[in-house]
């Protein structure tokens, strides 16, 4: 992952702290293995403790509103611990990926 590309991430993992309490944060997909096209995404996994309606409206703002401010289009997978642990969501395969090869922030 490039420099660029880091510090749109580390501005969205804070900012997303104030709104949520996240448990995992990773950057995954074409940026992270640092082969993104001029016109790539940055796809982010956020695993937060619990949602609701008003949480995640609150993380789809910031999402936005980073990626506006950086130029770049934010595209976010969001989960909660429970999700992972107890739903089939756990050993789906775009899961596996993001959890071994995803950059942790």
């Amino acid at each position: 992952m490039n420099e660029t590309d880091r510090g749109v991430a580390q501005e969205l993992r804070s900012r997303l702290g104030a709104v949520a309490k996240l448990v995992d944060f990773r950057v995954f997909g074409s940026r992270a293995r640092g082969t993104a096209g001029e016109d790539s995404d940055l796809d982010v996994f956020i695993e937060i403790e619990d949602v609701d309606r008003q949480t995640r409206n609150a993380i789809d703002d910031v999402v936005w509103e980073v990626g506006y401010s950086r130029s770049v289009v934010i595209s976010s997978f969001v989960v909660t611990r429970r999700e992972l642990e107890e739903s089939a969501l756990r050993s789906s395969s775009i899961v596996t990926s993001i959890l071994q090869d995803g950059v942790r922030l």
